[in-house]
């Protein structure tokens, strides 16, 4: 799958601040909108991600310099730096170069849309009771 710069065409889920897909439980997904989902959900289904996404959250300004999330995540500069790209091309986070850093932030109701597209619906989901 191509990679842009523009966070709508990564994962279009929201245009102009509104989800643009209905969700999961609503309607059948047609195959792009299958793919688009998929990938975020690929995307945030490994805990390093998840916490990557949440130190950038609850970061001051809701951004973080890589710099700022190597040692919270126990990792090296280079893997960090591939979680954050995986997370960009998602459409979750966005990243800019300021000099040699890259900073990174949460790409506006990226993650509301897709909890929008699996919660519309849905209010529970079932326990794992093993």
């Amino acid at each position: 799958m191509p990679t842009t710069t523009d966070p709508r065409q990564r994962l279009p889920l929201i245009v102009d601040g509104v989800a643009c897909c209905g969700p999961v439980t609503g309607q059948v997904l047609d195959p792009p909108a299958a793919e688009r989902l998929a990938n975020a959900l690929k995307a945030l289904a490994e805990p390093t991600r998840l916490r990557l996404i949440s130190l950038v959250a609850a970061h001051a300004g809701a951004e973080a310099c890589i710099c700022d999330l190597t040692d919270p995540v126990g990792l090296s500069q280079p893997t960090v730096s591939h979680h954050m790209k995986v997370l960009v091309e998602a459409g979750l986070l966005e990243r800019e170069q300021r000099g040699k850093s890259a900073y990174y932030r949460l790409v506006p109701g990226a993650l509301d849309a897709l909890a929008d597209q699996l919660t519309t619906g849905v209010r529970q989901l079932p326990v794992d009771n093993r």
